[in-house]
């Protein structure tokens, strides 16, 4: 089963966390489901960049981002090339480790 882990943010998560994942699942509804609550003003719907979270390895491994998302990360706060959509980016089958930082 692949794993993501949370990398400690002060606010959400201080410890940091090591999560598991099914594959489809997106970045944001796991961390949700395990009681990490990453803003999503938008309700998931790709339409704000408040789940914006930055990915530190198994970016390559996520399926790529569409157009719509490039469009809501070039206004995102902090934007780095490894910078997702939580709601937007999907966990596959492959990943068996993905670490990433929540930006606000």
């Amino acid at each position: 089963m692949p794993k993501i882990v949370v990398l400690p943010h002060q606010d959400l998560c201080p410890e940091g966390a090591v999560l598991e994942a099914e594959t489809g699942d997106t970045v944001l509804d796991v961390a949700l489901r395990n009681g990490i609550a990453i803003e999503h003003a938008c309700e998931k719907s790709c339409a704000c960049t408040t789940c914006h979270v930055i990915i530190r390895e198994g970016f390559d491994s996520l399926e790529e981002s569409d157009e719509l998302e490039d469009d809501m990360l070039d206004k995102a706060w902090g934007l780095e090339p490894e910078s997702r959509l939580g709601c937007q980016a999907k966990v596959q089958m492959k990943i068996w480790l993905l670490k990433f930082r929540v930006t606000r």
